[in-house]
């Protein structure tokens, strides 16, 4: 074997990482923009196109995360520590999944009026989604540190927020609400939209471990 064919064996291949990372953090903006649609659509028929729409893209996050997985084992060095990799993959991944369970779950529960509270998750979960893109997107030179760590900073401050919105909404239901059937129903809506928000800020964690790591 030539020196430079033994040589490029153990070169990382940075550069998939890298893409596969920022297609996941794409995928993760569309998927909680459609969402975040999805509960401020008013009309039914366009709702069950949009909740098709986000089980599509839960579809493109699992073939994305299998892919890094399968980088991830047939690279013998990595950018980062390969359990980074896994977390922040699966992480990314984890969001995906709760939000379309979620949708999956107004539809199958027949959820028909979309309260204020669950418009405001949504929200939260896409503007996290956006801080998660813009620094997955800087991951690749790790030059704009400060940028990074000032998106992360936005993604605790959204999860924060979620979480005051989820205890107020939750202390509103059992309050207002007396059918108990329905109770079971919003809360555990709620309680996977939340834990939407809860999965980014583990995304936040683990990038800021990177962080520290390569400092």
């Amino acid at each position: 074997m030539k020196l430079e064919k033994l040589l490029a064996f153990f070169i990382p291949k940075d550069k998939i990482f890298f893409t596969l990372f920022e297609k996941a953090a794409n995928n993760l903006v569309d998927i909680s923009t459609v969402f975040n649609e999805l509960v401020n659509t008013p009309a039914a028929d366009k709702r069950m196109d949009l909740v098709k729409k986000i089980e599509d893209l839960e579809h493109v996050g699992d073939t994305l995360t299998h892919e890094i997985f399968t980088a991830l084992s047939t690279n013998f060095i990595t950018p980062f520590d390969r359990e980074d990799i896994q977390y922040l993959a699966s992480s990314i991944d984890d969001i995906a999944d709760y939000i379309d369970g979620s949708a999956k779950r107004l539809v199958i529960y027949k959820i028909d009026e979309y309260s204020q509270p669950m418009r405001q998750l949504a929200d939260i979960i896409m503007r996290s989604a956006v801080e998660i893109k813009a620094a997955v997107s800087e991951l690749k030179s790790l030059e704009n540190k400060l940028r990074i760590r000032e998106a992360l900073v936005r993604i605790n401050s959204l999860e924060n927020h979620a979480d005051d919105v989820f205890d107020g909404a939750i202390a509103n239901l059992f309050e207002e609400e007396k059918d108990a059937i329905k109770i079971i129903k919003l809360k555990e809506i709620l309680s996977n939209m939340e834990t939407a928000t809860d999965k980014c800020e583990d995304v936040a964690n683990v990038i800021e471990t990177i962080l520290i790591k390569n400092s």
